[in-house]
């Protein structure tokens, strides 16, 4: 595959030379690369009938399908302006209804050249709100030629070692989702298949797909982690996405699960920033505290404690948010708002979120080494902290705890640790035992949701 042309050009390239390999399943429907290719050629065409072309505004409200899969590529083809939901006026949307009737355009058989311009948006990718209201993170065209996915002689050597692990991915959720849209185009380059998951467990889904990787989040590893399932056999990388992962958390995922845990750090706004593979962490314990090390053509700068970053595909901006553009994207940094810090080795280390803090009296309290601090404990299998108010301290911390398989925590010997490691400030107020943390649409914890 030549290392040319504007984003998809690369893919294009790839489902025309593909000829009879299969590159999408769907239950028994199994499109094989030159077929995808005349789905992209036929929906391209419909798209620009309706007169969709670079820098046109258009919505994909589609789930996970072969279809789908085509009109993502032919949206980019156009060179439109693509987003999973409505950002602008006069946008044109692409449901499922009207991607039956793109799908009946004939096929020319031409090779399509992508027709987007380098300095166009050419998505806008969703944050999951967790900290505020979404947010359209605006990834140009240009950004998008330049990541590594579909091009081999661009992977890090972590991500060389995941692709090669990627025979069956899973797809799932949604295409406009950056990881799966970006781990299902490294799949494609390593020679591998989209696999559409149907069943509603990941253990069911891996069993009965035959699937080798797919992504997962903290919070759903931990529940795979503690049901201990059968018929993993064929699972060979699962991606760790959303939030960091604690050691002990990490160390018993690779115990139970074998060496396929991949833990990686990213942001929707810079792609992926950090990974460690199984190798690593399994050679040296001290990598589990970590979040892996950058590729090179990423920087990392710590200011004041605070991680910022330049990544080759990063977003350029906040669509329709000059303030908080302002904040994050400074000087072609992106301002990631985690504490961190970079040991001698390169390993990056996380340590909380700049804003998530507890005001003590009037004492800033962070969040995340505290949840470090209770989940390093073996009878703790997850630690989430929040602020509650207080007439004593203004805020005070209040520590949700689910209990490892078989253990009951130790409520006085877990506040004696955060004391002894964080002082008396740091120490929860409250600590409320829960079976397991609601999960925002978006797969990670929902802090705000602890209260409902």
């Amino acid at each position: 595959m030549p290392d040319e042309g504007v984003w998809p050009q690369p893919v294009l390239d790839l489902l025309a030379t593909g000829d009879d390999r299969p590159v999408f399943e769907d239950g028994p429907l199994v499109v094989t690369a030159s077929a995808m290719a005349g789905q992209v050629r036929r929906i391209t065409a419909g798209l620009r009938a309706l007169g969709a072309g670079p820098g046109t505004p258009v919505v994909l409200s589609l789930g996970v399908s072969s279809f789908a899969f085509a009109a993502t590529l032919a949206a980019f083809t156009v060179g439109a302006t693509v987003s999973a939901r409505p950002f602008t006026d006069g946008e044109l949307v692409v449901d499922e209804a009207r991607l039956r009737s793109l799908s009946a355009f004939a096929d020319d058989g031409r090779p399509l050249r992508a027709a987007g311009r380098p300095a166009d948006v050419a998505r806008l990718i969703w944050t999951s709100g967790s900290t505020g209201r979404p947010k359209g993170c605006a990834q140009t065209y240009a950004a998008m030629s330049a990541a590594w996915a579909p091009y081999p002689s661009r992977w890090p050597p972590a991500i060389a070692e995941l692709a090669a692990r990627l025979q069956r991915y899973l797809v799932f959720g949604s295409l406009a989702s950056q990881v799966m849209l970006e781990y299902g185009i490294l799949t494609l380059a390593a020679g591998g298949t989209l696999v559409a998951a149907r069943p509603s467990s990941l253990p069911d889904m891996i069993e009965r797909h035959g699937a080798t990787g797919s992504v997962i989040t903290v919070g759903k590893l931990h529940q795979l982690v503690r049901s201990r399932p059968a018929g993993l056999g064929t699972l060979r990388a699962l991606m760790v996405s959303g939030s960091p992962l604690e050691p002990a958390r990490l160390a018993e995922a690779l115990s139970v699960l074998g060496p396929v845990v991949f833990h990686g750090y990213g942001q929707t706004e810079t792609g992926m920033i950090a990974m460690a593979t199984p190798a690593e962490m399994l050679a040296d314990p001290t990598v589990l505290a970590s979040v892996g090390r950058p590729p090179a053509g990423h920087s990392l700068d710590v200011r004041d404690g605070e991680l910022y970053v330049r990544t080759p595909s990063q977003a350029s901006f906040y669509w329709d948010d000059p303030a908080e553009t302002a904040d994050v994207f400074r000087d072609g940094w992106v301002r990631t708002r985690d504490l961190a810090s970079v040991d001698p080795r390169g390993y990056l280390h996380l340590s909380g979120r700049a804003r998530d803090v507890v005001i003590v009296n009037a004492e800033l309290v962070y969040a995340g080494p505290i949840e470090r601090v209770l989940g390093a404990d073996p009878s703790v299998a997850e630690a989430y902290v929040v602020a509650r108010p207080s007439f004593e301290t203004g805020e005070a911390v209040h520590a949700f705890i689910v209990p490892a398989n078989g253990h009951t925590p130790d409520i006085a010997r877990l506040r004696a640790s955060v004391a002894a490691t964080l002082g008396d400030a740091a120490v929860p107020a409250v600590i409320e035992l829960i079976s397991e943390v609601p999960l925002a649409p978006s797969g990670k914890p929902d802090k705000r949701g602890l209260f409902l």
